[in-house]
């Protein structure tokens, strides 16, 4: 006796990009290290941006005097708020890849869309997008505050706002990318954190080291070129680095091209690999 193939009644096809984004911010939204760590950013970078424009509103003489000719200058207030939140935004980077890999996730992942690539393209499209306009929003709610508190420091200009908010917005979720790419290759949350976070302080502490004289234009380098200084220009109200250069809008290429190469690496570690 023979009988008839089993004939799903549900349609059966290939998973998309598109079917791949859905389910990444299914995890995201679902996770408690994104509210956690979003939270707390948005706490910090609000919160260390008003306490900082109280304190400079209680001495207007003194700032209007060292600030004298640098118009709308009080949004540079925010980077102290959002040096500290770059630590939420590696964090979380790092873990929407790693802890898949710390639950075994990723081969249930992997076995309903078997093109890693497309995984690592959703991961990283949901992740961009969330950090950008979390930082973007923050970035501009944390500025209304300060103008607000600080009048006396003149108003900003259009550019030096667009920098202090969807340029920032934009180099903060290029370094969430960049933490989900070494992430990715290090599958280790507590490797992959630590490795970023030196990244950030590296420059600084190789500096103390470097005092000889023969080393000042490699000591300025280091400065120059470190991720908080990057952070700096875009909040500076005339964009402008250490001796004018990297300047404007340069530090996103500079970390775009910095995120690229690590995405190209992932990418590579992430198909070659068994799990």
């Amino acid at each position: 006796m023979t009988t008839a193939p089993y004939t799903s009644p549900i349609p059966v096809r290939p998973a998309t990009l598109q079917d791949a984004v859905a389910a990444e911010w299914t995890k995201m939204r679902s996770l408690r290290s994104t509210m956690w760590m979003l939270g707390v950013m948005t706490a910090v970078v609000v919160g260390v941006g008003l306490m900082l424009a109280i304190a400079v509103r209680s001495v207007p003489d003194d700032y209007a005097a060292e600030e004298a000719g640098r118009s709308g200058a009080v949004l540079e207030l925010g980077i102290v708020g959002m040096l500290l939140g770059t630590v939420c935004v590696i964090t979380l980077g790092v873990l929407t890849i790693t802890s898949e890999y710390g639950t075994g996730l990723v081969r249930a992942t992997f076995t309903a869309c078997p093109s890693r690539g497309r995984i690592l393209a959703a991961k990283s499209l949901v992740f961009f997008v969330v950090v950008f306009a979390i930082t973007t929003a923050v970035s501009a709610l944390t500025g209304l505050i300060q103008t607000g508190l600080v009048q006396h420091a003149g108003t900003p200009t259009l550019s030096h706002w667009i920098r202090a908010t969807v340029g920032v917005g934009l180099f903060m979720a290029l370094l969430g990318l960049l933490s989900l790419a070494v992430g990715t290759m290090l599958r280790h949350s507590a490797g992959a954190i630590t490795a970023m976070i030196g990244l950030v302080l590296l420059p600084f502490v190789l500096v103390i080291g470097l005092y000889a004289d023969s080393l000042s234009g490699l000591r300025s380098w280091l400065v120059e070129y470190s991720i908080p200084a990057q952070l700096s220009i875009l909040y500076g109200s005339d964009g402008s680095g250490f001796d004018g250069h990297p300047s404007g809008w340069d530090p996103l290429w500079i970390m775009g091209g910095l995120t690229a190469a690590a995405m190209a690496g992932a990418y590579v570690s992430l198909t070659r690999r068994d799990v």
